[in-house]
């Protein structure tokens, strides 16, 4: 009876270890999904960012006026996000939580 209790605890103990080996792999896994799709998107988003100063600055007759502007739109975001600090930070702990725990 103690040997079967012994197997069933060291089987448990196993299927733990893979459990725990699953979830990191599949973690790391979005982990580097997520940076590589922040890196690409970081460089669209400048290049885009670019365009549309010159395009804004060409509209206006000085490239100088678009690239104001378009700092203008971040400043702005910037104080939304401050803003809404607290629900964005709750939002995304609550996602985690939920991630974590499927």
């Amino acid at each position: 009876m103690i040997e079967t209790i012994k197997e069933y605890a060291s089987k448990r103990i196993d299927l733990l270890k893979i459990e725990a080996t699953e979830k990191s792999s599949l973690s790391a896994g979005v982990v580097t999904y997520l940076v590589l799709m922040l890196v690409a998107f970081g460089f669209f988003i400048i290049l885009f960012n670019f365009g549309i100063a010159f395009l804004i600055g060409k509209a206006l007759g000085n490239s100088s006026y678009g690239f104001l502007i378009v700092a203008a739109f971040y400043l702005l975001l910037v104080f939304i996000l401050m803003v809404f600090k607290k629900k964005i930070v709750n939002y995304v702990a609550d996602q985690v939580i939920k991630f974590l725990n499927h």
